[in-house]
This record gives C-alpha cells, structure tokens and sequence, in this order.
C-alpha cells in the first residue's frame, strides 16, 4: 500500500496536464505530437533542464533558435534537433526538438525540505534535528525532502520548418509538458525486500546493466550506494534524485566502460549516528545483497560500498563487522569511533572529506592513524574541490602511483564551497559529495579491487 507520501507525489503526477490549443491538433500538417520535460540529477540533486518536443514530422534544426521558444520564468539557452528522444543523439534534423534550459536558473532545482511533524525520540524540537546530528539510528527524522514534479510551460514564438519546408507557425497558446524523463534515474526498477531474518521491509533501486539482461554465465560487479540523514525518506527514488552517488555508477559512460549493478536503497530511518551506532538496516541490507547475489548474476568477488555522510558512516560500520564482503570501499564525508575501526587496516578504501567539515576532517584523521598504526600502507593527497577533470585526473595518476590499498583525499579549505556560499553549517559537509561522485578515476580505482 502506498504511503501518504507516495500517494501525494502520485495524485501530484497525475495532475499533469497538456494544454495545447484544439488547432494544434485540429490541423492535417505537421504537428507537434506530445512534449516531456528532462530532468537530470547533478551532484547538489535534481534539476528541469530541459524539453523535449515529438512532431509528426522532421524539423530542420539549421534555422532553430534560442529565440524560437519562451518558457515560463526559465532561460532558454539552446534549441537543437535530435534523431530520438536522447537530447544526446543531436542531429541537424529529427522529429524531436530540444529545448534545454540553465541548470542555474533560481527554480531548476526541484527539491523542496518540508517538516513531517514526526519526533526522532526526545530530541526533536520545533521540526529541527537533534543538536549534534539529525538523530539517533533507528529515529525516524522529523524532515524530509519533497521533489516536485518535473513540469515546464512554454510559447513557441518563432516558425519552424520542416525538412520538406512546410513551415509551423509560430502559437499564440501557452502549453504544458505533458510528462516527464528523468535522464538515468528512470534506468532504476524499484522494489521491496521483505527481509525473513529480521522482519523488517525496505526499499531499494536496482540498476541492472544492459549485459545482463542477456543469457550468459557471466556475472557482474555490484556497487552499494548508502544516501545520507537528509535524504531519509519513504519515497523510494529519493536517493537516486539527492545527487549522483547513485547515478554516477549507471551513467552511459560509466556503463559502457564499467557494466555493474547498482544498489540504492531507500531508508526510511537514520541508519548511523555520532555514537557510532547503527540500525538494524545494517543486517538488512546485507541480507539483500545476499539475495540480490543469489536472484542475479553478481560477482561476490566484487561487491562494492560506498555513502556520503550517514551513509559513509554505515559503510565503515559494514566494513567493521564484515571485513571480508566487499572488494573496496569508497568512503565520503563520514567518520567513526577510532576504537572500533582496527579491522579497516586490511581492507582496501577510498576517503574522501573536506577540510571545512568539522566532524568528517578530524574523524578521518584519527582513523588513519589508527590504521597507519595497525600497518597499513595510506597515501595522502590535498586536492582543490574546484579543479576541472583534467586536474583531477592528474591528482589521481600522481596518488595512484603509490599503489596503497588505503588512500586519503582531503579538499582544501573553502575549495568546496560554491560562488558566494558561506563555510556556516554543513556546507562544507554536504558539497563534499557534490564534487566527490563527480572524480571518474576514483570510480575507475575501486573496480580494479577485487576479493
């Protein structure tokens, strides 16, 4: 049964509505058939970017331009043709024009906070987290995060062509998309897993790569992807619109380099805290990879983890208390009691914080000093969070060539923080995993570990 969350995205959904004009249709020329907004998930969450518009017939892109189309308080920045639905597959013609939109625009983002009126135990206070974190494990947060629907109104105002030269003149009517793709996060099937060891249910994306759809005796990597407290929710496709830790592994390019399933569950709780705790969704999402392993065809010899915050957190505790499970781990904005984290000297892991978080930075440092303490071999980098992909690639080539199992990336101070943000609060924390998902080589690292 759908939760009331779910059903007032649902009821939201189902209120989208066309508003062509009757003419639009009406006439025996060339029409425009359906229009969708995109959205695509960036490394701070979700975003409109864009329009796709299906006509009846192929539309000449050499004569389109930013001028051709109005959208409702949004910036037009390119109209271009393409052979299919993909805005990537642009074309000089095609039935499909593209309308694509600033990401930066001040209402791209489409993710609103909203108050639940939930209390995680004694501590909730006025709708806000606890002081010191968002909650003990087990707590259901008293906030959650609310996509709106992906939905645009355009004008065309100039006249289209054909590629027959039949023209389309330019409408008087205001429309609305009529749907919505959202680029790589419609990939995911959603399921349950009703858990026969402890009882419990949770929720989870699956991203199943395109080869194994296909007979073969051939088995394929896992990547497990925790999200962080603030995207803690009973909507199940939450942690794939949050940011890219889930996506990053799915993308085409990813995919096509790197074939893999990707896991992204949905927790409906706070699955670590400050105290280092966990809940019992640590032995409930085990048992699922366990059943995904056994149901799929998954190399056990490369599963692999990997969480921002929360998530970072739950991953170490995974790595504590089953050392021998995943190949590797990639750890970002996280930290855990250096008491307990001895077992990590023999395992392979990627961490990844930021200099301006006040608990991750110094957590992270004393845990690679225990682990340096236990033997085990740490290469240490400062890189800059604003670096392009070629920086980037060079920092990792020059780390790399240490061949440690246990490598430490810590951004610079201030270098995370986008134009104009302030270093108050979490910022520090949260744009760690903005920019951390983003760094291709590090993905590249984690998969040539194996158990």
């Amino acid at each position: 049964m759908a939760t009331r969350r779910e059903f007032l995205f649902i009821a939201a959904g189902m209120s989208i509505g066309l508003t062509l004009g009757l003419p639009v249709f009406a006439r025996s020329g060339p029409r425009l058939m359906k229009s969708m907004a995109i959205a695509r998930v960036y490394g701070d969450g979700i975003r409109l970017v864009g329009i796709e518009l299906h006509y009846s017939q192929p539309i000449a892109g050499g004569s389109l331009s930013p001028a051709d189309f109005s959208v409702t308080d949004r910036t037009v920045i390119s109209v271009f043709t393409s052979r299919s639905a993909d805005p990537e597959e642009r074309s000089s013609a095609g039935d499909y024009v593209i309308i694509m939109l600033s990401p930066d625009d001040k209402n791209a983002p489409l993710a609103e906070k909203i108050t639940t009126g939930k209390t995680p135990g004694d501590a909730a206070l006025a709708g806000k987290p606890p002081q010191g974190g968002p909650g003990k494990a087990g707590d259901i947060p008293v906030y959650d995060t609310r996509h709106r629907n992906a939905e645009a109104t355009f004008i065309q105002r100039g006249e289209l062509l054909t590629t027959s030269g039949t023209p389309l003149p330019a409408e008087k009517a205001q429309l609305t998309t009529q749907g919505a793709k959202n680029l790589i996060v419609d990939e995911f099937k959603q399921f349950e897993f009703h858990d026969p060891q402890t009882g419990r249910v949770l929720k989870y994306n699956l991203f199943i790569p395109e080869a194994a759809r296909k007979a073969s005796k051939q088995k394929w990597p896992l990547v497990l992807f925790m999200h962080d407290a603030g995207a803690t929710s009973d909507v199940v496709r939450t942690t794939l619109y949050q940011g890219l830790g889930a996506i990053c592994w799915a993308s085409p390019e990813d995919q096509q380099q790197r074939p893999c399933f990707v896991l992204a569950p949905q927790f409906e709780e706070i699955i670590a805290d400050d105290d280092s705790h966990t809940s019992a969704m640590l032995e409930v999402t085990i048992n699922l990879i366990n059943h995904l392993c056994r149901t799929n065809p998954v190399d056990r010899s490369r599963l692999y983890t990997t969480g921002q915050s929360g998530g970072c957190m739950m991953s170490i505790a995974m790595d504590i208390k089953y050392p021998d499970f995943f190949a590797a781990s990639l750890l970002v904005a996280g930290q855990w009691s250096p008491d307990l984290v001895k077992p990590l000297a023999r395992q392979k892991l990627w961490i990844i914080v930021s200099q301006d978080d006040d608990k991750a930075w110094p957590g992270q440092n004393a845990i690679i000093g225990v682990l340096e303490k236990e033997g085990a071999k740490v290469a240490r980098a400062v890189w800059e969070g604003n670096w392009d992909k070629q920086q980037f690639s060079d920092a990792f080539r020059k780390l790399d060539a240490e061949h440690a199992p246990v490598n430490y990336v810590t951004f610079s101070k201030g270098s995370v923080l986008p134009p104009g943000d302030s270093r108050q609060g979490a910022s520090g924390h949260r744009n760690t995993w903005r920019i951390a998902y983003s760094i291709e080589p590090v993905r590249e690292w984690i998969f040539r570990q194996h158990k």
